[in-house]
C-alpha cells in the first residue's frame, strides 16, 4: 500500500484513538478518586460506588444497540453524536453539588457506552489485512485498559490537589479534543445502509440486561439485599429474554440472527466478556484502589500515590503488552492466546485474594501481572 493510501488509516486510527482515550478517562480517570469525591459530596464510598455502576449499567445497555445502530445510519454520525452526549455529562458532572446531579452526570456518560466498540469496527472496514488490524485492535485494547497509566495517575493527582470536579474538566477537554478529530479525520463507513432497525427487539434485550444488572446490583449487597427483588429482577431478566428470541425470529431484519443465538460459541465469547470485564474491573479499579487507600483494613495510601504506585503501572503494561498480543493471535490463534491470558488473569487474582491484602510489595506485582494476562 502506498503512502497516499496509508494515510487516511493512520489519522482514522489517531482520530479514534481519541475517541477511546476520551471514554476510558470516564471510567480510570475516577478509580483513586472516589473517597475523595465521597468526602466531598458529603456522603459515603457505597453511594459514590452507584455512580459508578450507573455508569457501567448505562454503558452496557447502550452497547447493545447503538453499534448496529451505527451499521445503518453511519459510524462516523453516531459517534460524534455519543461524543457530544458524552462532553455534555462531563460538564454536568464538574459542576455537581449533589449527589443527584452527579449522577445525572454519569448518566449521560454511560450512554456513550459503545465508543470503543464502534471505534474497532470503524477500523475493520478500512484495514484488510489481519496482522495489521490486530496490532491496532491490541492498542484499542489497551487503552481499554487505562491510558498508559497516565489517566489513573493524573486522576489521583488532580484528586488530592483541586478535588474530584477538576477531574470531569480534563475529561471534557479530552472529550472536545476526540470530537474535533472524529468530525476532521473520521471515516464514514454504513454497511448495512438501507437495513431497518430492529427497535423491537432492542427494547426487550435492553429490558433483560438491565434487569440482569439490577439483579446482581442488588444481590452484591448479600445480608443486606432484598433477595425477593433480586428474584423479580431475574425472573424479569428471563420473561424478556424469551420475548427477544421469540421476536428475533419473526423479524425480517433481526438485531441478531436466530442461527447466531443457537451457535454455543456466540454465548462462549459473550460469556468470558462479561465475566472477565466484571472481574477485572471490579479488582483492580474497586478492590485494589479501596485495599490500598483503606486505613484500618488496607495500607492507607492517597490518591496518588495509589495511582502512582499501582493503576498507572497497571495500564502502563497493558500499552506495552496490547499490541504485541494484537499481532501475535493472529499467528497462534486468537483462541490459544486468550486462553493463556485468562489462565494468568485467574493466577494473579487469586495471588491479590490470598496474599496481597496482607503485603503491599505482593499487591503490586499481581497487580502488574493482571495488565499483562488481562490484555
Amino acid at each position: 500500500m502506498t503512502a497516499p493510501d496509508r494515510r487516511p488509516v493512520v489519522t482514522l486510527v489517531v482520530a479514534v484513538l481519541a475517541a477511546c482515550v476520551a471514554f476510558q478517562l470516564n471510567a480510570s480517570m475516577l478509580s483513586p478518586a472516589l473517597v475523595t469525591m465521597a468526602r466531598e459530596l458529603g456522603t459515603d464510598d457505597a453511594t459514590v460506588g452507584l455512580s459508578q455502576t450507573m455508569f457501567f449499567t448505562l454503558a452496557a445497555m447502550f452497547s447493545l444497540f447503538l453499534p448496529r445502530l451505527s451499521d445503518i445510519a453511519g459510524r462516523r454520525r453516531v459517534l460524534l453524536v455519543m461524543l457530544a452526549v458524552m462532553l455534555v455529562g462531563s460538564v454536568v458532572a464538574a459542576l455537581a453539588v449533589s449527589v443527584p446531579m452527579l449522577f445525572a452526570g454519569r448518566i449521560l456518560q454511560g450512554i456513550t457506552g459503545p465508543v470503543v466498540p464502534i471505534c474497532l469496527l470503524m477500523l475493520r472496514s478500512e484495514i484488510a489485512d489481519p496482522r495489521r488490524y490486530g496490532v491496532v485492535l491490541g492498542l484499542i485494547t489497551a487503552v481499554n485498559g487505562g491510558v498508559a497509566g497516565l489517566d489513573a495517575l493524573l486522576g489521583g493527582w488532580l484528586a488530592t490537589h483541586h478535588g474530584f470536579r477538576s477531574i470531569f474538566w480534563v475529561i471534557a477537554a479530552v472529550t472536545v479534543v476526540a470530537l474535533v478529530l472524529v468530525a476532521v479525520w473520521g471515516v464514514e463507513s454504513r454497511p448495512s445502509e438501507g437495513a431497518r432497525m430492529d427497535w423491537r427487539g432492542v427494547v426487550p434485550l435492553v429490558v433483560a440486561v438491565g434487569a440482569l444488572l439490577l439483579a446482581f446490583d442488588e444481590a452484591a449487597a448479600l445480608s443486606d439485599a432484598s433477595w425477593g427483588l433480586v428474584a423479580g429482577y431475574a425472573l424479569l431478566a428471563v420473561v424478556a429474554a424469551v420475548v427477544f428470541w421469540r421476536l428475533q425470529g419473526r423479524t425480517a431484519q433481526p438485531l441478531v440472527a436466530p442461527e447466531d443465538l443457537r451457535r454455543r460459541a456466540t454465548w462462549a465469547t459473550l460469556g468470558t466478556t462479561l465475566l472477565t470485564m466484571t472481574g477485572v474491573f471490579a479488582v483492580v479499579n474497586g478492590l485494589v484502589a479501596s485495599i490500598a487507600q483503606n486505613p484500618t483494613a488496607g495500607f492507607g495510601l492517597g490518591a496518588d500515590l495509589t495511582a502512582l504506585a499501582l493503576l498507572a503501572p497497571y495500564a502502563l503494561i497493558g500499552w506495552l503488552v496490547g499490541p504485541f498480543s494484537g499481532r501475535l493471535a493472529p499467528v497462534l490463534g486468537y483462541r490459544t492466546v486468550l486462553r493463556v491470558g485468562l489462565a494468568g488473569s485467574v493466577v494473579a487474582t487469586v495471588l491479590l485474594a490470598v496474599v496481597g491484602v496482607h503485603s503491599f510489595p505482593v499487591l503490586v506485582v499481581a497487580t502488574l501481572l493482571l495488565g499483562v494476562t488481562y490484555v
